[in-house]
């Protein structure tokens, strides 16, 4: 799912609240100078005035594009862009004060010294924010992790237009896709992992969230290569200057300084990104308060029923293959990993999924912890970490992803949730693994905040029925 791109003025909330705080600062500063401090609370009209500064604020940067590039550019463009904001915020403040009839309730001098006083606090708190940024994109772990594929004559040059200051992606690795030779060379600092016979080999074993296509001479096989990576989950981006296809769900948008094509299972905007997550962290506080409660009465009887750990923790495989540790209320016996393999046979799952009917490993107390979804709880930690979500699909075991074929891989194109449709359309009755894969590609695809919703508040009548275990 594509979740990188995020324009309008929701892409630099940030920014959006800093300006707006420097300018209500300024404001109060230049009132207190005037007036002095007011004893009985800002009159009415000023009161007004302090919504009227949110606002416009919020008029300039949705219509002026104020934040464009704000990460990459340098000081001179700084101060040039606060001079212009805070004068365009100042200018509609006035044509409010006008339009409402109101200008005579206001002091001039008032208006008029906010300018400068917000413009001096704008770029002093701008270009600190922005360093704190900077920092934090160069120690950040999470980076979207970028393949570029090209041929060996253009390769040099992608590379180094895709090498932008400031940047919130990583350049992982590049194919050159017609120079076999040319594997396990490195290229401008980016290493040389694949051809044009194993890029897809090379996806399915290493950590890719989009790759970037430059083949000059080889459209068809450039849209080839863009439908395999969208049915895998990727985000595949084409340069518009070498390409044209009739692939589905397409935008056109920049990547760096390319015009690119760009294709993905499901473009979500920065406020739809922006809520989910929100969502997720409210609910992580409040399950983690019921995790609490849980803990408190099972974790005697975990103990008692089976000595050793609590807490159950396994590797497990999330958003295009980065891995996690899950958590879980212990439910089965200390070597029920061990034994796995001797069950194998009564596995009643249709694919690379495990799950038996009457399985000897799990403890008493874990087959009403199981079918309650009570085992499931600490999960939540996952969730409030970021490394899950409220909603998504369940992550696979390390060893069922890697027995995953290409199409399959589609099910990591989001954070793995504690519930999903999956669940919520059969939960445990559903045995065959290509209707759940089928299941996850139709959430990814046709995803929603008020889909989450749906599938939360019918998780909840599931498991208040008891129905299965989510």
């Amino acid at each position: 799912m594509n979740q990188n791109f995020l324009k309008g003025w929701t892409k630099h909330l940030d920014f959006t609240i800093i300006d707006i705080l420097c300018l209500e600062t300024a404001f109060f500063i230049s009132y207190l100078i005037r007036n002095g401090f007011p004893k009985g609370g800002l009159t009415d009209q000023y009161q007004n005035m302090v919504w009227a500064i949110v606002f416009v604020s919020i008029l300039v940067v949705f219509f002026m594009n104020s934040y464009e590039n704000i990460i990459g550019r340098g000081y001179v463009a700084e101060i040039k862009q606060s001079l212009f904001h805070a004068g365009a915020v100042t200018v509609g403040l006035i044509v409010w004060m006008f339009i409402f009839k109101e200008s005579s309730s206001y002091s001039r001098i008032i208006v008029m010294a906010m300018y400068p006083a917000s413009v001096c606090m704008m770029i002093v708190a701008r270009l600190f924010w922005k360093r704190i940024i900077r920092i934090r994109i160069r120690g950040k772990k999470v980076l979207r992790k970028v393949l570029i594929i090209s041929t060996d004559g253009r390769i040099e040059d992608t590379i180094e237009g895709l090498l932008q200051p400031y940047r919130d992606y990583q350049l992982t690795a590049c194919a050159v896709y017609d120079k076999p030779d040319k594997v396990g060379q490195v290229i401008k600092y980016v290493p040389v992992v694949a051809d044009k016979d194993n890029i897809i080999k090379y996806i399915q074993d290493n950590i890719i969230d989009e790759v970037f296509i430059d083949l000059p001479g080889y459209e068809k096989e450039a849209e080839r290569l863009m439908s395999i990576f969208v049915s895998m989950g990727l985000v595949a981006h084409v340069n518009l200057a070498r390409f044209t296809t009739n692939v589905e769900n397409k935008k056109i948008q920049r990547f760096a300084g390319y015009m690119v094509l760009s294709s993905s299972m499901k473009f979500a905007t920065p406020r739809q990104l922006f809520f989910k997550r929100t969502l997720d962290i409210l609910g992580a506080l409040v399950g983690l308060l019921i995790t609490g409660i849980a803990f408190l009465i099972f974790a005697p009887i975990i103990k008692k029923q089976s000595p050793g750990p609590v807490f159950f923790s396994q590797e497990r495989v999330g958003r295009n293959g980065r891995r996690f540790r899950i958590y879980k209320f212990r439910t089965m016996y200390p070597d029920a990993e061990e034994r796995k393999k001797e069950l194998m046979a009564q596995n009643k799952m249709s694919g690379f999924m495990f799950k038996m009917d009457n399985d000897p490993r799990i403890i008493p107390i874990g087959h009403f912890l199981r079918k309650s979804s009570i085992d499931e709880l600490p999960q939540f930690l996952n969730v409030l970490k970021g490394e899950m979500s409220l909603v998504g699909t369940r992550p696979p075991t390390v060893d069922e992803y890697e027995q995953y074929e290409v199409r399959h891989r589609k099910r990591l194109a989001m954070r793995p949730g504690l519930t999903g449709m999956w669940q919520v359309s059969g939960r445990s009755d559903i045995v065959d693994f290509e209707k759940v894969v089928e299941l996850d590609a139709q959430y990814i695809t046709e995803w929603t905040l008020g889909l989450d919703l749906k599938i939360i508040w019918r998780t909840v009548l599931i498991v208040l029925g008891q129905k299965g275990a989510v």
